[in-house]
């Protein structure tokens, strides 16, 4: 019998070659990794003798973790073949020990814990960015009086009700899903469902169950806009996370037998590349000038008022867009935020007030982020959106509009380190 993407399955389950000794190991010690700190594992998709032995031993102290991590690079040095498939599991190796020395006890500087999980070195964002920003806002966003508070206010008329929340989601992905067939290409069998909850520090998240499926959670905690939906639902979904991960499963795992791309973790280099493939992969199904035709709709789906009126409903989304790309230049504050937090020991009130007066949130979402930066597992997170963004949208740049989906479809099937793009932007090779 076949599940319906057309993968072997018994009973529901599918079943997947076993791995070959370098991805077993590498598997296991990312399970061994999550017990300590759960979350480290994002998604487990490979096979299931090996999550059931983990789940049954004792618990493997993060010190020797941290040594079979530093053994298993070595052997990755010496009996790994494969180019690309080399230089990706170093560098995830080279994250999974200092996760593991870190929970062993080791106190690393902030600068030197990020740049040694994500293959890329931290750095402080010119605040004259942000600034520009909020002078461009200041003229843009409507009505008098300080800009956080005409922001509260612009943002209160385009908040979408609770209950339609997952509707205009569900509409949103499959009209990303059409744009992304178009563009690159969807593996047979993919499938996404929306969902609501509560109580997390993120705005949206997909979870991978395999077999090329996804459920995604939009986070209620804070009202949600109708043009940041359109973001986040993008983000996590068509030309974002379930794209890549179901590509990947089926290039990577299904055709190619690489089974360390069975499991999905968090706090290493493929999260930089998998957070900035998901801010760019919009521009590619909505390119900037189509965007405020598709904000329009969304009005419309929603049931917002502005939709009532076309002339203004129009005018409305073409500012929303402008004010959604000015705020995500503001969003790489939250970066500074963290290194005011982690590196210099700021308190919480100088960081929400950071963020507040330097990244112009609304204050209730400022504390949101501070929620995120303080997290055990996403401290070190916060980093990835904005750099991972700059570093790709870099490397998308380097060649002409025609090529960019063929270079992005790079990102949701093969092993890329962010080593890699960099040396392709300086017109290097990395070779392991």
């Amino acid at each position: 019998m076949s599940g319906a993407d057309g993968v072997p399955a018994v009973g529901g389950t599918r079943l997947v070659p076993p791995p070959d000794p370098i991805a077993a190991e590498y598997i296991l010690l990312a399970l061994r990794l999550d017990q300590h700190r759960p979350g480290i594992v994002d998604a487990y998709v490979g096979p299931a003798d090996l999550k059931a032995r983990v789940d049954t031993e004792q618990l493997v102290a993060p010190a020797r973790l941290r040594d079979e991590a530093a053994a298993l690079r070595e052997r990755v040095a010496r009996e790994v073949t494969a180019p690309d498939r080399a230089a990706w599991l170093t560098v995830q190796l080279r994250a999974f020990e200092t996760l593991a020395a870190e929970l062993a006890g080791a106190e690393l500087p902030y600068a030197e814990e990020v740049a040694a999980c994500f293959d890329h070195p931290l750095r402080w964002w010119d605040e004259a960015i942000f600034a520009s920003a909020a002078a461009e806002l200041e003229a843009l966003v409507p009505g008098e009086g300080p800009l956080p508070d005409r922001l509260a206010a612009w943002d209160a008329s385009l908040t979408i009700d609770d209950a339609r929340v997952e509707a205009v989601a569900g509409w949103l992905a499959a009209r990303f899903r059409d744009a992304a067939r178009a563009r690159f290409g969807l593996p047979e069998g993919e499938a996404v469902r929306i969902g609501l909850v509560r109580g997390q520090p993120w705005s949206g998240y997909t979870w991978y169950d395999g077999g090329r499926r996804s459920r995604v959670d939009l986070n209620l905690d804070l009202p949600i806009r109708a043009p940041e939906l359109v973001a986040v639902v993008a983000h996590e979904t068509y030309g974002g996370h379930h794209l890549e991960h179901a590509w990947k499963e089926a290039e990577l795992v299904d055709r190619l037998g690489r089974l360390e791309a069975s499991l999905l973790s968090i706090d290493t280099p493929e999260c930089l590349l998998s957070e900035g493939l998901a801010e760019l992969g919009r521009e590619l199904l909505v390119p900037p000038a189509d965007e405020a035709d598709l904000i329009a709709e969304a009005f419309a789906v929603a049931g917002l008022p502005v939709a009532a009126d076309p002339v203004r409903r129009r005018e409305t989304a073409e500012r929303a867009a402008r004010i959604g790309r000015l705020r995500r230049r503001l969003g790489a504050a939250a970066i500074n935020a963290a290194i005011l937090r982690h590196a210099e020991g700021r308190s919480a009130d100088e960081v929400v007030a950071y963020l507040t007066e330097v990244g112009k949130m609304a204050s209730e979402r400022a504390a949101k982020r501070l929620e995120f930066i303080d997290h055990p597992l996403w401290r070190p997170y916060v980093f990835v959106y904005a750099e991972g963004e700059a570093l790709l949208r870099r490397w998308l740049e380097l060649v002409p509009d025609a090529e960019r989906p063929t270079r992005f479809g790079r990102l949701l099937r093969e092993q890329l380190t962010p080593s890699a793009i960099r040396a392709e932007i300086e017109g290097t090779v990395v070779t392991g």
